[in-house]
């Protein structure tokens, strides 16, 4: 939004200067992002009368004028511009004006000189010399009024400055200078001055048929006929002047009186070409197969989604957006049909960006246009156009033609003190509130400590609460709410030992070569049930992005989708990790500082590897990673805590190469390769091996404890069992530390771990042979034979109690 600075001090004028003006807008949410001076600095250029003009004796294309430049002698001036004339008003710089810097960046100063062979004691100056436009084709043609020998800077009013402030979407009702005086008005208390009312005379009882088939497009259709305008007539330079420094361009008297009451007032309008349209006017919804070509020249095609006004014969309009070819002004019209309407905002929200432009009417009504001043904006319009554009015996002025079918309903919006006193840390009372109400101008209904507040028709960012406690802490000032740190206990606490940091574990696995991720929280629906078997997931009301729009229970997805990514830019071997929170529906968990109640929200760390064990090279040979290298890395992770690996069934996991992880009795998580259908619907060419783990069996680590180094040697005994296929390795662990805790014969068993399988020759086709090496250790004396032999049977003798082992 950009508007020149003396057009708003004619609304409202408060006693500060250019720069605290500025600040204060930006201290209320209104940023002003720039503020430049509308024209260069120059000086001593006055408004000057050419009063004779003379053929230079010496050059054909050269003339000499006398000028009056109010200084009570006549200048002797040479010009070479070929629009000068006698009794032409021009700026005119004395000698000793400075003028702005041309291209080598250095002011230019006016001395008295000769132009071929003539004195010339002074220059006359085009609006390109000035740095005012780039018009060079010719002087720059003052109107006659123009009063001779006053300050050219002052009658032009060029000390004036521009404001371009940064809207947020919600303040709709400070794209116009009125909106912004209103602003300025509230928080200075100045008195705000409304652009002249005047009501025009009906002339004319003549009414154009109009039809609104469509009340979810538009609520209010106002409109009036206009005959005898005179469309040739020049817009004064008043109006250009605050136009062309609103950013608009002059383009006829017509559209810029529309494009004027536009900023002024935040109102866009239409002027149609009464006699170019046929019948009357229908506003209605598009239609497939309908086109329309616009006023930028574009042709766009229509349907059912965009709104659009037609008369009896075809389209001449894209609703709120832009008008049509077909019915434009031009300066041979005559009569016009000048409408003001309300357009729902989500009727037109999009659909300009849809054709890929914008325009300044859709940027308005999308985002919300006073819907109950149609008819005063028409007036205001109407009496400029009559002003401008022929006189009043001349223009005959029709009656406005007001249809209202689908207003929005404001329903008041309740504010506590109390809560307004929480939000913004400020002890404000219910009359510094309701102070604060009535400067902007909001109507309300007061009790002790509550606001009824009933939002104005120019208001659509008004719902809630929330907002009307924004409004409050933007008059009372931001700059004036103190910057207290938080009251609380500071207390230096040590962490315990038996507590890791996710910091600590976040740089343990990144040791084991793997790389940090993060991702959204938000997911595709079909992730959940695909990786997490979650039919009923935590769904958004509000999602950002149509393929994020539920909460995810489980991290792989996202570590999937990191993978895939990265294997669209050649990338071979890929190791990530994250450490998430995830999103569990939980009656049991009560609302509270931290929690949601109904929801829980663990935190959970999750892995991935794909790809060769390591990069190649020479010294080992080149193979992909598989579950029990993975495994490895989890193992290490927990150390010096073991785990327990459970055979299970996962929706998102391979259902022969998959386990439940056990620690300490408790399940903690999941490990195993991608199930080989999800592998082919995510195209990936090898499995990946993940498991995810809670992060607060992680986090808890059992303290140290002190135990003498042996002083005996170990012995090592090998044991090949036959088992049945079924038989899992993990049967046989459990039964082995089962035994050594329950025999005295056994519990010199230090360790046993399984260093070999077999199957093949010499086994039945449903047995394996599985080898495990015990490390045995008595820490009081030298293990005998006996010994160790008493202590193998029984070991042989669980495992075939439990799993029907034999030796092989």
């Amino acid at each position: 939004m950009q508007f020149s600075e003396n057009w708003l001090r004619t609304m409202v004028d408060p006693k500060m200067t250019s720069d605290e003006l500025a600040h204060l807008l930006t201290m209320s949410g209104l940023e002003v992002e720039d503020v430049d001076p509308v024209a260069p600095p120059f000086s001593n250029i006055v408004v000057a009368e050419i009063l004779e003009i003379a053929k230079h004796p010496n050059a054909d294309r050269l003339n000499v004028c006398q000028v009056n430049a109010g200084t009570g002698a006549i200048l002797n001036i040479v010009c070479g511009a070929p629009n000068v004339r006698v009794g032409m008003k021009v700026p005119c710089a004395m000698v000793g004006a400075i003028l702005p810097p041309g291209e080598d960046g250095k002011p230019f100063e006016i001395k008295l000189g000769q132009l071929r062979g003539v004195e010339s004691q002074g220059m006359l100056c085009s609006a390109r010399e000035l740095k005012l436009s780039e018009d060079h084709g010719g002087l720059l043609d003052l109107p006659a009024d123009a009063p001779v020998g006053q300050n050219f800077r002052d009658y032009y009013q060029l000390n004036d400055l521009k404001f371009t402030i940064k809207l947020t979407p919600n303040k709709a009702d400070c794209l116009s200078v009125l909106g912004v005086a209103r602003e300025v008005s509230a928080l200075t208390g100045t008195p705000l001055t409304m652009p002249e009312e005047k009501q025009v005379a009906v002339t004319l009882q003549d009414k154009l048929p109009v039809k609104i088939s469509a009340p979810d497009l538009c609520g209010r259709f106002s409109g009036r006929i206009l005959r005898g305008v005179n469309a040739k007539a020049p817009t004064p330079d008043w109006m250009k002047q605050r136009l062309e420094r609103s950013g608009q361009r002059s383009i006829s008297a017509l559209v810029d009186i529309s494009n004027y009451v536009m900023l002024e007032l935040g109102r866009p309008s239409h002027v149609f070409d009464l006699d170019k349209i046929h019948g009357g006017l229908d506003i209605r919804w598009g239609k497939p197969g309908e086109s329309l070509k616009l006023l930028n020249g574009n042709t766009v095609s229509v349907d059912e989604w965009v709104g659009v006004i037609s008369d009896d014969k075809e389209i001449e309009s894209l609703a709120g957006i832009m008008g049509g070819d077909s019915t434009a002004v031009t300066l041979d019209t005559q009569n016009i049909y000048l409408e003001a309407a309300f357009w729902w905002p989500q009727s037109i929200q999009g659909r300009a960006r849809r054709y890929n432009f914008s325009t300044d009417a859709a940027h308005r009504f999308e985002r919300g246009v006073d819907f109950a001043t149609t008819v005063e904006h028409i007036e205001r319009i109407t009496a400029l156009i009559v002003e401008i554009c022929g006189g009043a015996g001349q223009v005959k002025v029709g009656p406005v033609d007001d249809q209202i079918v689908n207003l929005p309903q404001r329903p008041a919006v309740k504010l506590r003190t109390a809560r307004a006193v929480k939000v913004i840390g400020v002890p404000l009372t219910d009359e510094t509130i309701a102070d604060i109400f009535t400067r902007l101008g909001l109507a309300f209904a007061q009790t002790p400590g509550e606001f009824l507040v009933t939002p104005p028709s120019y208001r659509f960012d008004l719902e809630i609460e929330e907002d009307l406690i924004e409004e409050v802490a933007r008059v009372y000032g931001f700059e004036n709410i103190p910057a207290l740190p938080p009251v609380a206990a500071n207390a230096m606490r040590v962490a315990p030992e038996e507590h890791r940091s996710l910091f600590t574990i976040r740089r343990q696995i990144a040791d084991l070569d793997y790389q940090e991720v993060i991702n959204y929280s938000f997911v595709e629906e079909a992730w959940e049930k695909d990786f997490a078997g979650n039919s009923n997931p935590i769904k958004l009301l509000n999602p950002i992005a149509s393929q994020m729009s539920v909460m995810r229970s489980s991290l792989v997805g996202s570590l999937i989708a990191n993978a895939r990514y990265n294997l669209n830019r050649k990338v071979s071997r890929i190791r990530v990790f994250e450490i998430g929170a995830i999103y569990l529906r939980n009656a049991d968990v009560p609302d509270g500082p931290l929690t949601v109640a109904g929801y829980d929200q663990p935190k959970r760390l999750a892995a991935l590897a794909y790809g060769p064990v390591a990069d190649e090279q020479w010294g080992q040979d080149t193979r992909n990673v598989d579950f029990f290298d993975v495994k490895a890395d989890l193992e290490t992770l927990f150390a010096p805590k073991a785990l327990r690996f459970v055979k299970t069934e996962h929706a998102a996991l391979h259902p022969g190469r998959s386990a439940l992880i056990e620690c300490e009795g408790k399940s903690v998580g999941v490990i195993g390769e991608l199930h080989p259908r999800l592998q082919q619907k995510y195209d990936l060419p090898l499995a990946p091996v993940v498991f995810e783990v809670d992060t607060a069996a992680l986090q808890s680590l059992g303290l140290p404890q002190y135990r003498d180094i042996a002083k005996f040697q170990a012995v090592t005994r090998d044991l090949a069992l036959v088992v049945k296929q079924a038989v899992s390795v993990q049967d046989l662990l459990d039964a082995f530390a089962a035994e050594a805790s329950s025999s005295e014969a056994c519990k010199i068993m230090q360790a046993v771990v399984l260093f070999d399988e077999y199957r093949g020759k010499g086994l039945e086709n449903d047995e394996k042979s599985l080898a495990f090496r015990f490390t045995l250790q008595d820490t009081q004396s030298t293990l005998q034979d006996d010994k160790v032999e008493a202590a193998m049977a029984a070991f042989i003798a669980i495992a075939n109690a439990k799993c029907a082992a034999r030796l092989r």
